[in-house]
């Protein structure tokens, strides 16, 4: 069963509360935004810990450290391919402009040949939460109702 963990940024603004998402890069997500928005995130292996695999990730598909704060265990979720994702929300702020993703190489077009580089996040945003739960992968909206449980 694959495993990935991820950092959930978050920050107080007069509307509330918003939280950071990313757009999945590559072809399959281009013209969607329903479902399409993530947090930062990456898959693991059995010997590396989920919290030394949300940083790692989160400087991977961002380009820049993860930020230091008190971390909030968000749980887990299972998504609709089996797959678990174990989450943390940190307060910080982060400006979308700075992000610098990093890339996956795939087939495309399919049985082309031809190998193309995509972003692993083509672009990242602030949401409220209620545009966040919009847009989010369905089953990660989970992560967003316990943020808000927590937070004053």
């Amino acid at each position: 069963m694959k495993r990935s963990a991820g950092l959930l940024l978050f920050h107080h603004t007069g509307n509330g509360l918003d939280v950071l998402l990313g757009h999945m890069g590559g072809p399959f997500f281009a013209r969607r935004d329903a479902g399409a928005w993530t947090i930062p995130k990456g898959e693991y292996e059995p010997d590396e810990s989920a919290w030394a695999a949300a940083r790692r990730e989160f400087e991977e598909e961002l380009g820049l450290p993860p930020p230091d704060g008190e971390a909030l265990a968000l749980g887990e979720v299972r998504q609709t391919n089996g797959k678990i994702v174990t989450a943390w929300a940190i307060e910080a702020d982060l400006a979308p402009a700075t992000i610098a993703p990093g890339t996956f190489r795939m087939e495309w077009p399919p049985r082309s040949g031809q190998l193309q580089e995509f972003p692993e996040l083509d672009r990242v945003a602030w949401f409220g939460l209620d545009r966040a739960r919009e847009v989010i992968v369905k089953a990660q909206a989970a992560f967003l109702d316990r943020l808000a449980e927590h937070s004053p």
